[in-house]
């Protein structure tokens, strides 16, 4: 793949506010994703393409509680826990800090922590352990 595509990549990656962005080419495939909000791509990958799981049904619509609600950055897989055995990050009325980890997404095997963007109350859960989850839809309201 040409550098001057994967510089063009790069700069819609920045542009757009995505995390991530895949492009593939015949047998080449780019893979670009930044780790921070800081707008930094951190990382391109050309690998041969390899088949891409069909997507999800969209999620049951489910009415979502009172308070800032968290939402989804990216399609991935919502996990509550760092690990199977381990305890989730938080549930309904668990206290929170901003910065703090609520779940984990993982999009194309990376696992994305995802942060509470203020302190307060989880006041519900709105997606289940391991299922998947879409672009802006609920995650967790905090009162």
């Amino acid at each position: 793949m040409d550098i001057r595509k994967i510089k063009k990549l790069i700069d819609l990656l920045q542009e757009s506010g995505l995390a991530e962005i895949e492009i593939k080419e015949g047998e080449e495939s780019v893979r670009i994703s930044r780790q921070s909000s800081a707008g930094t791509a951190v990382a391109a990958h050309t690998v041969p393409a390899a088949a891409v799981p069909a997507a999800a049904a969209p999620p049951a619509t489910e009415a979502v509680a009172e308070g800032h609600v968290i939402k989804a950055p990216m399609v991935g897989t919502f996990y509550a826990s760092a690990s199977p055995s381990s305890a989730p990050f938080v549930s309904v009325g668990s206290k929170v800090k901003k910065g703090e980890v609520l779940c984990i997404i993982e999009a194309m095997k990376i696992m994305n922590q995802i942060l509470a963007d203020r302190d307060g109350t989880i006041a519900a859960v709105h997606a289940d352990n391991g299922q998947p989850v879409e672009f802006d839809q609920p995650l967790f309201t905090i009162r």
